[in-house]
């Protein structure tokens, strides 16, 4: 009887220990020596993060997606084409939420140039990719068991251009982000200064034009990521091109964005070249947090409740170079910032009731990471 409650007591302190970890994905550009996606944990307790392991051998899967169940994942990556050509393509994972161990499960092609960004519908049955360098926007669908099927729409974008004839040469798809209803896709174009509102179709993978089509921003803003407020009722840009977040108010029934207000993510004096990158809203949906690459810092906005307006309380430094990315714990307590060229990881705490950011002693190093996903 001893023995038993000794066993049930190890195994209950080893279940609690293990609860306390947050476990993270990172993807990297793996055109140096990084290897395809690595894993971390981080203690939730004190912020401390492992060193990072390999967990998927894979070409450039610069962007990664969840599941709603939590079950698979879905990177980006390069495939080569019968043309010798590189093509963006989907790569499916099952996934081990407690280690972060991905098993692969199909890859399939867009026969087309690479991907920069995924989303996955709330429903899991479909994901939306988009292609920064194509172009173009295209849709899979998801089956039960996580496989993506082939690719089942693309949409090209088409339009006038932005007056930046140094990065608005053509249209630039940068990302994707689904609607809290699931009924829409909006694609930041950069190169258009334009944000596309899709129709999804989770029955059959697809996306199909809405209306309106699209929301005109600032010429010369060049958006790049974009979120949607907890409540639904906001939507915001962060703005590459001018280093701003643009808010939108959105009207759910119609699928529309209604441009609110425009706030700098950089300091007044500073007079150096800096471009945003991410864009997250803590889980309290209180605060908006906002990343600048070449200042390489993350700007904090509090967010009024009734109005989605902004106020800024706070310019971070990244703790590194080109905070290329950066994510929030599911409980909020921590982010993690990736450092695209300095190669590392940094974790900051969190005032759940200011929202400001203290950098912590701990991270660790990753090559070329540019995307950070929590599974847990």
């Amino acid at each position: 009887m001893l023995r038993h409650l000794t066993f049930a007591l190890v195994a209950l302190l080893c279940s609690v220990g293990h609860a306390r970890d947050h476990v993270a994905l990172i993807g990297t550009y793996t055109d140096t020596s990084s290897r395809g996606i690595y894993a971390v944990k981080l203690d939730a307790e004190t912020g401390a993060l492992s060193s990072a392991e390999l967990v998927a051998e894979l070409p450039n899967p610069e962007f990664l997606a969840l599941h709603p169940n939590g079950r698979f994942v879905y990177a980006l990556t390069d495939v080569r084409g019968k043309d010798g050509q590189s093509h963006g393509a989907v790569v499916a994972f099952s996934v081990d939420a407690s280690t972060g161990r991905l098993t692969r499960l199909n890859v399939e092609s867009t026969h087309r140039p690479t991907l920069c960004h995924i989303a996955v519908d709330a429903t899991g049955r479909m994901l939306v990719v988009a292609a920064y360098g194509g172009g173009y926007v295209a849709s899979y669908p998801i089956f039960e068991d996580g496989r993506v099927g082939p690719v089942a729409s693309v949409i090209e974008h088409r339009g006038p251009l932005g007056p930046n004839t140094a990065r608005q040469e053509a249209p630039h798809p940068h990302s994707v982000t689904i609607s809290p209803d699931n009924r829409f896709a909006f694609v930041a174009d950069l190169g258009l200064d334009r944000i596309f509102a899709y129709r999804l179709s989770p029955e059959n993978g697809t996306i199909s034009a809405h209306e309106p089509a699209f929301v005109q921003v600032a010429p010369g803003a060049g958006p790049r990521h974009t979120v949607f407020s907890r409540d639904g009722k906001s939507f915001y840009a962060v703005d590459e091109l001018q280093n701003q977040v643009t808010a939108f108010r959105y009207d759910a029934e119609r699928g529309a964005l209604q441009i609110a207000e425009r706030t700098p993510t950089l300091p007044d004096d500073f007079t150096g070249s800096s471009t945003t990158s991410e864009i997250r809203v803590h889980p309290n949906g209180r605060f908006l947090y906002a990343g600048n690459r070449g200042h390489n810092s993350i700007a904090v906005f509090a967010r009024d409740d009734a109005t989605g307006a902004l106020t800024r309380v706070q310019i971070e430094p990244s703790g590194g170079n080109n905070p290329r990315n950066f994510a929030l714990t599911p409980d909020g307590k921590w982010l993690v910032s990736a450092q695209q060229i300095d190669g590392n990881l940094t974790v900051f705490s969190v005032d759940a009731e200011k929202g400001v950011l203290t950098r912590t002693p701990h991270g660790t190093s990753a090559i070329r990471p540019v995307c950070v996903l929590f599974l847990r």
